[in-house]
């Protein structure tokens, strides 16, 4: 990476950052977050979400660094709306086969915040033939397995039989690419890396095809103006043992770089927030969330302590000709709960 290109792309994570503090709030959990009816897309997934993206900001930032203070200051937040997880005992009394309260919760469980309760009685739930077997899609099922073993319920096991039947496992024609497709490929990495932390965690096999394929997938998704998902496809290049050349990446980076708002927001598509993008939390957040994610992974590649060479050369064209993202399909978030 040029010295041009680090300032870039720590421009586009302190902004997002800056933005994602400024409406910290917004992501507080109400009373309703423990109601039977309540929405959970709206209150603990966007906690787990932001718990996930401060957790990779404060591995790859130093102390002194203004970047670490923010991103420490918001998991403490984060860890004080769930009542120092108290609020996760009781959802578990509730919705004892649900899994998203573990899903958030192994957010929590990754930087050391942890509430012995709720992993007791989480584990004993997991035993059950009703857990294992309450049937999940292959890529929410690595998920809910990745979740188990973050928390201490179950041990590493890297050979779920469930990999294999997610659309990345089975290395489908490229071309088949659209966004489904995309969000699902995104977090299968997410799990087999441990959200970034390693970069050895996907298969020989899945990492050539992504390494070839990623670019041209990428490029698609700028293209059509769909920067949640470009900024998740940028996540998953800086999780490769080999990342694409950057040559490719660079210039992604820019793209998303002039779409971000002076604010630091990021709409999660063009045209998507409306006129004013500073006010517009929902069609803002995720995507403003997975640019300081993205940010993060990437320089956390140059600092040394991921960093493993320039990659492999592209193979490829440099866009995807057919199978673009089908953009009548509404976004479902993915997120922390994949």
């Amino acid at each position: 990476m040029t010295a041009a290109y680090v300032r870039e792309v720590r421009q586009v994570e302190e902004t997002a950052l800056s933005w994602v503090a400024a409406h910290r709030d917004d992501f507080a959990l109400g009373d309703d977050a423990l109601a039977a009816d309540g929405h959970v897309n709206g209150s603990w997934k966007p906690l787990g979400e932001l718990t996930r993206v401060c957790a990779s900001v404060v591995r790859h930032t130093g102390r002194t660094d203004p970047l670490h203070a923010c991103a420490s200051d918001l998991l403490t937040f984060a860890w004080r709306q769930t009542r120092q997880g108290e609020w996760f005992v009781r959802l578990q009394r509730c919705e004892p086969f649900a899994t998203y309260p573990l899903e958030v919760y192994a957010a929590f469980a990754a930087v050391g915040l942890r509430h012995t309760g709720y992993e007791a009685a989480t584990a004993t739930v997991a035993r059950t033939r009703g857990w294992r077997l309450t049937e999940q899609q292959p890529t929410r099922r690595l998920g809910v397995l990745h979740a188990e073993q973050s928390s201490g319920i179950r041990a590493q096991d890297g050979n779920s039989p469930a990999l294999r039947r997610t659309w990345l496992g089975g290395l489908p024609e490229p071309w088949t690419f659209e966004r489904p497709s995309g969000y699902a490929l995104t977090h299968v990495v997410f799990h087999l890396t441990d959200w970034g932390r390693a970069t050895d965690g996907v298969p020989a096999d899945m990492a050539a095809y992504l390494t070839d394929w990623l670019p041209p997938w990428l490029d698609t998704c700028l293209d059509a103006g769909m920067w949640d998902l470009s900024c998740e496809l940028l996540a998953v290049a800086a999780s490769l043992p080999g990342p694409p050349e950057p040559a490719a990446l660079r210039d992604a980076w820019g793209r998303v770089a002039a779409a971000q708002h002076a604010t630091g927001a990021l709409p999660e598509e063009r045209g998507a927030a409306g006129d004013d993008v500073r006010a517009d939390f929902t069609h803002c957040y995720h995507s403003t969330l997975m640019a300081a994610f993205a940010a993060a992974l990437t320089l956390g590649r140059v600092d040394g302590k991921g960093a493993r060479g320039a990659g492999r050369p592209r193979t490829r064209d440099s866009r995807m000709r057919y199978g673009a993202p089908d953009t009548r399909m509404p976004y479902d978030g993915q997120g922390a709960l994949g």
